[in-house]
């Protein structure tokens, strides 16, 4: 059977290589003419460009198939041929060169074998390669300046003219790509680089003739209508320096993709997109140990619960790359959950997809899920997170945050699991909303069952994620298209941001490492004002929020917080050995205390008891504080935001020492 499949690669291998070599047969046939006149010439050469004797010219003509067969034959398994003409680089030109030594010194080993045969003066085989290089090497240079000539041509009507900031490999290639598309819709007239030592240089002709702090004044001077960032390596800061004066020029501009990007395969240094939030937003790269990564997933059944959601759909792209034997989805959300495995199916990396409907609280069906499939490794990531859409749902909150939690882990933990990843989020620190509560809750509940089970459970920790469902930027966008205003809650409100792919390639990396009753915290950097991102959307949308869109502020809302916090200060941090990936120390709970708990939290649920989830969940999570924040105090924001008034009464959550709720949602509502 093996060799049965090696034969039928091998003929499908040598019909492709007939399939090319019929192909390119004007190249094949000018290189076949050109080492013909090589060789002859390299004869007159010899004789000091007077008359070859006859038997020499005899011996050339004999010897004429065997040079042409033996150089045609290199310069087709080096792949010479395959080069295009147009696109001739150093790289093609290497293998031209390496054709014609490597063809050379075969005709010369046969000669000199049968040297009783044929007496070729040596020196016509160093001139023959000399000669020869120049020959194929001449025509395909000339080929590629006569192109690029047409490519400098006068602009066309129609065609922008383009500023182009960066003057690196990226802006050479975006050059080059733009000369040559046909038909030619932009026309680079200049570059300009921070880089003083690029500047004065020039890219294809095209010139670095000054610093980003010149944008402004070329664009109107050079009649620019576009400018393209071509800066893929670029730090946030960088790009923001480089957004600034792109926005002070007034013109539209786009940006090449992320290095991380191309080398991902989801885009190429040609496309061009508009600057994200998460350009200016960006972190330096995350550096993972994929070995480990990869031996901890590959060939692992996994489960996904909310498979279907914004981290746990990522989460899904990310593990197919990692080519698990199994990856079953979990969501009860049916449109959701058919997309992400539609998507799987369609990426074709031949991973066994399971997409399965089901609720994490239904104890029945996760117990019968995790007992059919044995899975090896889990992440939660199914959890309701809205805090203020939670604050006054108590009893749904709890049921899915912590009760699904347990539910899960308990499976695993009877389906004999290896590890069991809950992902967490930053308001579970300190909480002041019912939603922060509960995500304590749960991870206080798997380090409990961590003690009891073989099953090692992890939890990591970050905060805010860009392009989440529940983010605040989908809503920002969505404000900034229809006009206006964008609602901010407070002028001071800070939050952590991370992306999508650097969170959950975070999450891959925490659920290798380390032991169980870990709590990984996402090293999240420097806190984002939300007021400096709601204006930094609009001026990327092309707008301004003096005059296009007005940010209004609306008062913190029932549980939020004016800044989150990633550790609790009792949980001293300790390095991991990855720069974004820090280790917190559990706080000691009372193993009988949390499970009697949880049982009075079921029995509430059950009963639809309001003030006991309350009070329960003040227990367990002493911490807990509810923020009594009133949308009202947003005017006062407002007001002392414009100028119009003096006061100073706004309250901080973080200080609120207010009495906990405890009445029913319905007298609340009331």
């Amino acid at each position: 059977m093996n060799i049965g499949s090696f034969l039928h690669r091998r003929l499908i291998n040598a019909r492709q290589q007939a399939r090319y070599v019929i192909g390119r047969w004007p190249v094949l046939l000018h290189d076949g003419l050109m080492i013909s006149l090589s060789w002859y010439l390299a004869y007159w050469l010899r004789f000091n460009l007077g008359t070859v004797p006859d038997v020499f010219l005899v011996e050339a003509a004999t010897l004429l198939p065997l040079v042409i067969i033996c150089h045609l034959g290199t310069s087709v398994v080096l792949g010479v041929p395959r080069g295009a003409w147009r696109f001739t680089s150093l790289y093609d030109l290497t293998k031209v060169t390496q054709g014609v030594v490597f063809g050379t010194a075969i005709v010369a080993a046969l000669v000199f074998t049968y040297d009783r045969m044929w007496a070729v003066p040596r020196s016509v085989f160093l001139l023959q390669t000399l000669l020869l290089i120049g020959f194929l090497v001449g025509p395909r240079i000339l080929y590629r300046i006569w192109h690029d000539r047409e490519t400098r041509q006068d602009i066309d009507v129609g065609t922008e003219k383009v500023l182009i900031v960066g003057a690196g490999t990226a802006a050479e290639m975006l050059i080059r790509d733009l000369m040559r598309a046909t038909p030619r819709r932009y026309a680079p007239v200049a570059l300009v680089d921070d880089d003083p030592r690029k500047q004065g240089r020039e890219l294809h002709g095209v010139r670095v003739v000054g610093g980003c702090n010149t944008i402004p004044l070329l664009a109107g001077k050079l009649g620019i209508s576009r400018i393209l960032l071509a800066m893929p390596s670029a730090t946030a800061a960088q790009m923001r320096t480089a957004v600034d004066w792109c926005e002070k020029a007034q013109l539209p501009f786009r940006t090449l993709p992320k290095v991380q990007d191309i080398i991902d395969g989801t885009a190429t240094s040609r496309d061009l997109r508009e600057v994200d939030l998460d350009d200016l937003l960006g972190r330096k790269p995350v550096t993972l140990d994929w070995a480990s990564i990869t031996a901890g997933l590959k060939g692992k059944r996994v489960v996904v619960t909310g498979g279907g959601g914004s981290i746990g759909s990522e989460l899904c792209r990310q593990l197919v790359r990692l080519r698990p034997a199994k990856l079953i989805l979990i969501d009860q959300g049916e449109f959701n959950l058919y997309s992400i495995a539609s998507e799987l199916a369609e990426s074709g990396n031949g991973v066994d997809v399971l997409p399965l409907l089901a609720d994490v609280c239904d104890e029945s069906a996760m117990r019968h899920i995790f007992s059919a499939h044995k899975p090896e490794v889990v992440f939660h990531a199914a959890a309701y997170k809205h805090v203020p859409l939670l604050q006054d749902q108590a009893r749904e909150t709890v049921r899915n945050n912590v009760m699904g939690t347990r539910v899960v882990a308990e499976a695993s933990i009877a389906a004999g699991c290896d590890t069991f990843v809950l992902i967490s989020t930053d308001k579970a620190v300190n909480p002041t909303s019912l939603m922060g509560a509960s995500k304590r809750m749960a991870e206080i509940v798997c380090q409990v069952l961590d003690q009891e089970s073989a099953t090692r459970f992890v939890t990591v920790r970050f905060g805010n994620v860009l392009g989440s469902a529940g983010s605040v930027v989908p809503l920002f966008r969505k404000q900034i298209e229809d006009g206006g205003p964008v609602t901010v809650t407070h002028p001071d409100m800070t939050r952590y941001f991370m992306t999508m792919a650097e969170a959950c390639q975070l999450i891959l990396q925490a659920s290798v490492a380390g032991s169980g009753q870990a709590i990984y915290v996402l090293n999240m950097g420097e806190p984002v004002k939300i007021s400096d991102l709601a204006e930094q959307m609009i001026r990327l949308a092309g707008l301004r929020t003096d005059k296009d869109i007005r940010i209004e502020f609306t008062g913190l809302r029932p549980g939020e917080k004016l800044k989150e916090e990633l550790f609790h200060d009792l949980e001293s941090l300790s390095p991991t050995g990855f720069e974004k990936l820090l280790l917190a120390d559990r706080r000691e709970v009372e193993r009988e205390t949390v499970l009697d708990g949880c049982r009075q939290l079921v029995d509430a649920c059950n009963d639809y008891d309001y003030q006991t989830i309350v009070r329960v969940m003040q227990c367990l999570v002493p911490e807990y504080r509810e923020a009594k924040n009133d949308r009202s105090e947003g005017a006062k924001v407002q007001a002392i935001e414009r100028g119009k008034g003096e006061t100073q009464d706004i309250k901080s959550p973080t200080g609120a020492t207010g009495d906990l709720r405890t009445e029913p949602v319905e007298s609340r509502r009331s």
